[in-house]
C-alpha cells in the first residue's frame, strides 16, 4: 500500500520541541498526515517519518534562476498574447510589454514569466514562429535596456525555449509537464536550465470538458512524481526542478480547492513548489467577482494561504499588491520584515 506524507506546516513563533523545518524555509512541522488510496488519513509525529521522506521534506531547496528560496518569491506574469483569459492583448505590443516588465520588476517581482501562447480553457495551439515572434523580442529588449530580473519562458516547445534562452531567459516553465515536445527536456538538461513542471489533465482546448480523477490530490502528486523522475533521467537534477499542481488546468472548482487545502503534500517530492492561481475562475466564483482583472483580493488570499503551507513561488498578475500583502504577512506571521 503506497503512503503519502503531508507535513502540517506551522508559522507560530512558539516552535514545538523536536519540530522540523520544512524545506529549509519559514515553516515548521511536528505532525504529518499520512494519506493512502486504501485507508483513511491518519496523523503521525514528524519523528516517526521514514528517513528518506524526512530528508526530502527538510532539505533546503537550492536557489532557482538566481532566486534563493528561503523566503517566498514572486513570479510576475507577462502575457504577450492577444487572448489570455485575464489580460489578453494588454501587453501584446512590444512597448507595452517592456513597460509592464519594468513595472513588475520595480514592484517586487523576483522573476518574470513571459508567455506567447494562451493556455486558457479552449485555447488552440499556435505556430512556433508566431510564438517566437511574440516572446523573443520582448526578452531581448528587457536585456538590452539592462533589466536584470530573471526571466522564465512559458512554453511547451523546444524551439521557442531555445530562442528565448538565447535572448536572455534562464528558466523554462512548461504547462504540459514536458509531455508536449519530447525534445524540450533534453534541451533544458544540455543548457543547465531550471524548469517548472506543471500538471494538466488534457490540453488547453479540451481540459475543462468534465475533468475527472480517482483522487485529485494523489493523482496530481503521482503525475508530478513521475515527471520529476523522468526529468532527472533526462539529466535535470531535482534541485533544478520546480513543481506546480496546475490549478485550473483540467480541474473543477472542487478539484482546485482539494489541492489548495493540502498543498503541503507536494513538498515531499523534494522540489520547490510553485502556485499559479492568480485571477483564476474559481476565485471569481467564490468571491462573486466576475471581472478577472478585479480578482486581486481573492488572488492574494489564496496566495497567502499557499505561503502559509511553505509554497516557495507565487505566480501572480498583481505584483505590487501581492508584494505589499506578503510583506505584512511576513512581518506578522514570521516575526520580522521580509
Amino acid at each position: 500500500m503506497s503512503q503519502y506524507y503531508r507535513p502540517i506546516p506551522q508559522t507560530d513563533p512558539h516552535r514545538a520541541p523536536g519540530a522540523l523545518t520544512l524545506a529549509g524555509g519559514w515553516t515548521w512541522f511536528d505532525t504529518v498526515e499520512v494519506l493512502s488510496r486504501d485507508a483513511p488519513p491518519r496523523l503521525i509525529a514528524a519523528a516517526d517519518l521514514p528517513d528518506d521522506v524526512r530528508t526530502r521534506l527538510c532539505a533546503p531547496r537550492a536557489p532557482v534562476a538566481g532566486m534563493g528560496l528561503d523566503a517566498p518569491r514572486l513570479m510576475g506574469i507577462l502575457n504577450v498574447t492577444p487572448d489570455s483569459f485575464s489580460d489578453g492583448g494588454a501587453h501584446a505590443a512590444a512597448d507595452a510589454a517592456l513597460d509592464h516588465a519594468r513595472t513588475m520588476a520595480r514592484d517586487g517581482a523576483d522573476i518574470i514569466d513571459v508567455g506567447g501562447e494562451s493556455t486558457r480553457p479552449g485555447a488552440t495551439e499556435i505556430a512556433v514562429d508566431e510564438e517566437r515572434r511574440r516572446t523573443v523580442p520582448v526578452i531581448a529588449a528587457m536585456r538590452a535596456e539592462g533589466l536584470t530580473t530573471p526571466v522564465s519562458i512559458d512554453t511547451r516547445k523546444r524551439a521557442v525555449a531555445q530562442a528565448a534562452v538565447d535572448a536572455g531567459a534562464g528558466m523554462v516553465n512548461d504547462v504540459s509537464g514536458f509531455t508536449f515536445d519530447t525534445g524540450l527536456a533534453g534541451y533544458c538538461a544540455e543548457a543547465g536550465l531550471p524548469v517548472c513542471v506543471m500538471h494538466a489533465q488534457g490540453d488547453p482546448q479540451t481540459m475543462q470538458r468534465a475533468p475527472r480523477y480517482d483522487d485529485v490530490l494523489l493523482d496530481v502528486y503521482d503525475f508530478l512524481a513521475a515527471r520529476a523522475a523522468a526529468l532527472e533521467s533526462a539529466g535535470i537534477p531535482r534541485a533544478r526542478i520546480v513543481i506546480d499542481p496546475g490549478i485550473g488546468f483540467g480541474k473543477t472548482r472542487a478539484h482546485n480547492l482539494a489541492l489548495l487545502a493540502r498543498l503541503s503534500l507536494f513538498h515531499s517530492l523534494g522540489c520547490a513548489v510553485l502556485l499559479g492561481a492568480s485571477r483564476k475562475r474559481f476565485i471569481g466564483d467564490i468571491s462573486g467577482v466576475g471581472d478577472a482583472g478585479a480578482r486581486v483580493h481573492g488572488s492574494i488570499a489564496v496566495g497567502l494561504g499557499a505561503v502559509a503551507q511553505g509554497v516557495q513561488i507565487l505566480r501572480v498578475h498583481d505584483v505590487a499588491e501581492t508584494t505589499a500583502a506578503l510583506s505584512l504577512w511576513w512581518a506578522v506571521q514570521a516575526g520580522g520584515d521580509r
